[in-house]
């Protein structure tokens, strides 16, 4: 059994998995997008991706490309003009992506280490340490 090298929208698909779960790893693809995919494409959905002919392969393409889908590149360059929309036009989400704090409405007085980053991490009890030398 010769495992063939997948590549759609320029990511290589794992090829042991089923195609369904395959398709997830483009970016912007989850399984409800990858599902609908495959049934434009009139492709199983528990087939294997080194069971794919090349016909199906370009099937998927054309479906990918052919539909309202945006993926990796196109995606993300979207993605990156709305945050630089929202930055221009001063917005408050736009001024929460600047300058690093959560968007959503999270609150930052506990928690927030993900978006804020290490580097401000509480130097409390510096003082006790250096009284006790």
């Amino acid at each position: 059994m010769a495992q063939n090298q997948v590549r759609i929208a320029g990511v290589e698909l794992p090829v042991k998995k089923r195609i369904e779960i395959s398709l997830t790893s483009i970016f912007g693809v989850g399984v409800s997008v990858s599902r609908k995919i495959l049934e434009r494409a009139r492709i199983s959905l528990d087939k294997r991706t080194y069971d794919l002919t090349d016909d199906e392969i370009a099937r998927i393409r054309s479906a990918i490309e052919g539909g309202d889908i945006l993926v990796e590149g196109n995606l993300r360059q979207k993605v990156y003009q709305d945050i630089k929309r929202l930055r221009d036009i001063r917005s408050y989400r736009g001024v929460r992506h600047k300058i690093g704090l959560p968007v959503r409405g999270q609150r930052t007085r506990h928690n927030a280490r993900t978006r804020k980053g290490k580097v401000r991490v509480a130097v409390g009890g510096l003082n006790k340490k250096i009284e006790k030398k």
